[in-house]
């Protein structure tokens, strides 16, 4: 699998990333999927203290004690849970990403993070104390790069102009194509990284996704209504092989040059194997990225202010 530099960091993350939230509580099912995740060419894993209260940390952290050299470890951190009142606050404190790091630190059972990502972040945070905090745990050692995870262009941009950040994970995708309008050209002018979640849409971007459109887009998806999904996905298939929708999902994102790695979540090693197969099928045609934007529409961001 090809790998891409994660900014202007040392690291270098492989196109897919499996996004861990979607493990589950199972140990060993968790490592089977992980496993199968590294043996397919994935190298960055992505993880977050607010997963399960600490419980992903731990699972990924067991899972990779034997390999954790070979891995690109991110973790998140920004939200003061507590784990037996299962709650919690936004708290993007200088103090709490310092104590959140050696929480994290424990649970993952490594004594650094290759990145570490604010968990979020509002226009009203005490952004220059957040950049701080980042820049201190860079300079002790303890984090190799440092990002943030935002839908909100407001942010985005004073961390492009404030910070040294070398990433930002947002939703991304051909049904969610915010990112196209304000972020994409700015992030990569200033040489930082996209890591686009949910590049599948809920499985809707798949080859089984006009049943994932009847099961979780009976109320529509973003600013499309249930009838032009459905329209879309007939579109989509006729368009592109069905058995190549995955793949036109993960080449559509990927095609700008912004984005460094696609992140899916996985809750079983068959989705990670098709996943890891899809996105190796084939290259996308030139012609065939404006031919699906043809199909979709350049939604802009509202409420994420």
């Amino acid at each position: 699998m090809n790998t891409n530099r994660l900014g202007k960091s040392d690291l270098y993350v492989s196109e897919l990333t499996l996004g861990c939230m979607s493990l589950g509580t199972d140990s060993a099912k968790a490592k089977e999927i992980i496993d199968a995740a590294l043996d397919a060419g994935v190298n960055h894993l992505d993880t977050a203290d607010l997963y399960d209260f600490g419980k992903n940390e731990e699972i990924v952290g067991e899972a990779i004690k034997n390999r954790r050299k070979d891995i690109v470890l991110t973790s998140k951190v920004g939200n003061h849970f507590d784990r037996a009142k299962k709650d919690w606050y936004w708290d993007p404190s200088k103090s709490h990403i310092k104590n959140g790091l050696k929480d994290s630190l424990r649970r993952l059972q490594t004594d650094y993070l290759d990145f570490y990502m604010l968990h979020g972040g509002t226009i009203d945070d005490p952004i220059d104390e957040t950049i701080s905090a980042f820049d201190e745990l860079k300079q002790e050692g303890v984090i190799r790069a440092y990002g943030i995870s935002s839908i909100r262009p407001n942010v985005i941009r004073e961390y492009v102009k404030r910070s040294s950040i070398d990433g930002v994970m947002m939703q991304y995708n051909l049904l969610d194509r915010r990112p196209e309008e304000e972020v994409l050209d700015l992030l990569e002018r200033h040489q930082i990284s996209v890591l686009a979640r949910g590049p599948l849409a809920k499985g809707m971007l798949t080859e089984n996704g006009n049943q994932q459109i009847e099961k979780k887009a009976q109320n529509g998806f973003l600013d499309y209504s249930h009838q032009e999904l459905v329209t879309i996905y007939q579109e989509l298939s006729a368009t592109v092989n069905d058995s190549l929708i995955s793949n036109a999902a993960f080449q559509y994102i990927l095609h700008h040059p912004a984005v460094k790695s696609a992140v899916f979540g996985a809750s079983s090693v068959e989705q990670v194997k098709h996943n890891a197969a899809s996105n190796n099928a084939k290259t996308m045609p030139d012609e065939l990225y404006p031919a699906l934007q043809a199909i979709t529409k350049p939604i802009k961001y509202d409420k994420h202010r």
